[in-house]
């Protein structure tokens, strides 16, 4: 069999070898890799100065001579040549003769770099006086004889030494100043330094960087996960899909509210996918600097590329993605424009970036760049909503798996005390129960636990020791009573879970609600919920015959409702089917209103009789069941804390009890353009403090109240 030559120059290993064998990584005899570094100049430009510099003076003690020494020299008759340099230096240039056979020239008789004859200059001798140098050199000359007599010249030279040294020190700081900014350009991030601040700042996540995160640790988000995982799958699996002629998605953008799981579905695509990840967020772009987003964008794609097929994930992409020329003052903006055009050019530009899919995520794609979500650049908008019933209890099963859990803990039941809660919101719920029973030193957590996490989450931190007067606990306990009353009076109102005084958050009292996961909302269901708002407030009127600034929350959030009801749901009469909401967000650079003066007024007049109309039924329920609202006022005085069973003795059962939910899928449908999200459990607030801190109450309520 005929055997071929191996080609030279390159060794064929084994497959043992290329795996790594039995030797340690670096110990192959066959690893001729060299990695310069430009460091080495520096030195080589170091040393070279050093040698400039002290060179002349090697064996200078040797050559230089006084001036008996000079003249026993020239005297000699030895002396070829004397040469004057810039008047300050005398050269001697020794015969070869005398250098041959007159062994005191033993030391300057031969060359420094070699065996050679040393040609001279063989001394030096440093002139004092020039002219008292001349007369003595005339009279050493003339008593030697003719043949013995040395040829003397005079030389005008540059000193270079002495130009090095008075530019070594510039040198040396700009070398220094160098080093420092290439040191603090080999940072971390590789991008927010002097030399790299083009550089892109994406974190790489290949090989031997892992992320834990999979999509099994995504509970709920099955119709989000099914596309991210199809474009996983084609990522590995590519020919599946190229046989039946369809083509990689561009990009995915995932929209939905925060704390939805929008960035763990993210990082599940990054431990799924066995591609380069990109990871960066949108803000990392932006910089002071005129040029640098734009330049960071390139440099991402490039490295994208380099490394394809990879996915590039941007985090919070509305920091850069926003609507262009939408600022209020125009051309301010002009950096994050560039950056958003070169984002765009990137992702569908003239030139087309095979392998390279984007994905990103907002909450905020109402203020995106049209340009931006067209198809070809993200093809796919995904929304990631706030789970349902069935996708709650998912999650609530995926955080549970750490915690030690007590007998009476039910999934179902957490689930349905938590219509509204992101997945977020859950993680913190499930947190907050295992460090309240830590609190207790329990060994398990247990039902209560979690009960007690969903108040301090939704009312805040729970204040017994809050000072308040007879007077003052009287007057919380009446409106507290009046909430729970008209709720529980009326048809579409959120059903009651409990009622209390204790002080809790920036609230002296409130009342837990659980709404209803309705999709749309009547006309009645809205005003029914106003009425229950405006029942504390009547309450007080009705008992004390005055009001106190405790319905503070109450009045903004219907304040808010019906005005919305008016300009946004179009559910006045007087003002008809029309709505002044704006999907685009882009209201909100807009100097003018977008209708009347005279539909300004109708509009106000319109909300004052709403609000004024559902005051007056309020009062008239209570009014019909003053006898049981007193009653239930004592008790709450008694009690402190009084139930949803409570009630029940005192108002008998309630007619319009809520259809009980069931885990299972339902289909999401938007009431207007989700204009605003679902109401956690909803919290009744009153405060009687002294006006200046309601006005506190109202720039930090936190608390959703109904």
């Amino acid at each position: 069999m005929k055997k071929w030559p191996r080609p030279k120059g390159k060794r064929i290993m084994s497959e043992k070898e290329k795996k790594g064998g039995d030797k340690k990584p670096g110990k192959s005899k066959f690893n001729f890799e060299f990695n310069f570094n430009f460091y080495w100049v520096y030195v080589l430009i170091a040393v070279a100065f050093i040698a400039m510099t002290f060179m002349p003076s090697l064996g200078e003690a040797d050559r230089k001579l006084n001036d008996d020494e000079l003249k026993v020299i020239l005297s000699s008759g030895d002396v070829k040549e004397l040469v004057i340099v810039n008047k300050d230096i005398a050269e001697v240039f020794i015969t070869e003769e005398a250098l041959e056979s007159n062994s005191d020239y033993e030391k300057v008789k031969s060359n420094p770099f070699g065996s050679a004859l040393n040609k001279g200059p063989h001394y030096y001798h440093q002139i004092v006086e020039i002219q008292n140098f001349d007369n003595t050199i005339k009279e050493i000359k003339a008593s030697l004889p003719e043949d013995k007599r040395f040829d003397t010249d005079a030389e005008s030279r540059k000193n270079w030494g002495d130009s090095v040294m008075w530019l070594l020190p510039f040198v040396l700081i700009i070398g220094v100043w160098i080093f420092l900014m290439r040191r603090m350009s080999g940072g971390a991030g590789g991008g927010a330094q002097i030399f790299n601040i083009g550089k892109s700042k994406a974190q790489l996540f290949e090989g031997d960087t892992k992320v834990n995160v999979t999509f099994n640790d995504v509970a709920g988000l099955d119709e989000a996960k099914v596309e991210i995982k199809e474009i996983v799958d084609f990522l590995k699996n590519p020919k599946k899909y190229t046989d039946l002629g369809a083509k990689i998605p561009k990009g995915a953008l995932l929209v939905g509210p925060p704390g939805t799981g929008k960035t763990l579905l993210a990082k599940a695509v990054a431990g799924e996918a066995k591609v380069p990840f990109f990871s960066l967020s949108g803000s990392d772009f932006v910089e002071m600097f005129v040029g640098v987003g734009a330049s960071r964008v390139r440099d991402l794609f490039k490295q994208a590329k380099e490394k394809a097929p990879s996915i590039i994930f941007i985090d919070e992409i509305d920091a850069v993605g926003r609507a262009r020329g939408k600022s209020v003052s125009q051309g301010a903006n002009d950096e994050r424009e560039n950056t958003l055009n070169q984002l765009l050019t990137e992702m569908d530009g003239f030139g087309t970036n095979s392998g390279v899919i984007i994905l990103a995520a907002t909450n905020r794609a109402d203020i995106l760049d049209r340009a931006l979500l067209r198809a070809g650049r993200f093809d796919r908008q995904i929304l990631v909503d706030m789970p349902d019933l069935t996708e709650r209890i998912d999650i609530f099963k995926v955080h549970l798996k750490p915690l030690k859990l007590g007998k009476d803990v039910d999934v179902d039941f957490l689930g349905k005390q938590t219509p509204g809660f992101s997945g977020a919101d859950i993680a913190n719920l499930c947190n907050e129960a295992a460090l309240i029973a830590a609190r207790k030193d329990k060994k398990k957590i247990e039902k209560q636990d979690f009960l007690d996490a969903v108040d301090r989450i939704i009312g805040g931190l729970e204040k017994k020791n809050k000072i308040i007067t007879k007077g003052e606990k009287k007057v919380i306990a009446y409106h507290e009573a009046g909430h729970a009353a008209v709720s529980w009076l009326t048809e579409h109102a959120s059903p009651l879970i409990k009622v209390t005084i204790v002080p809790r958050g920036r609230s002296l009292g409130a009342a837990w609600y659980l709404p209803e996961e309705r999709q749309i909302t009547t006309k009645e269901q809205m005003l029914d919920e106003m009425c229950a708002a405006l029942g504390g407030r009547a309450a007080e009127e009705i008992i004390f015959g005055k009001v106190s600034t405790g319905a503070l929350s109450d009045l903004e959030k219907i304040t808010k409702q019906a005005y919305a009801m008016v300009t946004v749901y179009g559910l006045s009469e007087k003002i008809g089917n029309v709505s002044f909401y704006d999907s685009s967000g882009q209201s909100e650079y807009s100097f003018s209103k977008p209708y009347s003066e005279k539909t300004a007024e109708l509009i106000d007049k319109e909300v004052s009789d709403m609000v004024e109309s559902a005051y007056n039924r309020t009062k008239k329920i209570l009014l019909d069941n003053k006898d049981k609202l007193e009653k239930l006022a004592e008790e709450l005085l008694e009690k402190e804390v009084i139930f949803k069973e409570n009630l029940e003795v005192i108002f008998g059962k309630r007619q319009w009890e809520p259809a009980e939910l069931e885990p299972k899928k339902t289909e999401v449908v938007d009431e207007v353009e989700s204009d605003e999200p679902i109401e956690k459990s909803a919290v009744e607030e009153v405060n009687i403090e002294e006006p200046e801190d309601v006005v506190k109450v109202e720039g930090n309520d936190s608390l959703t109240q109904s």
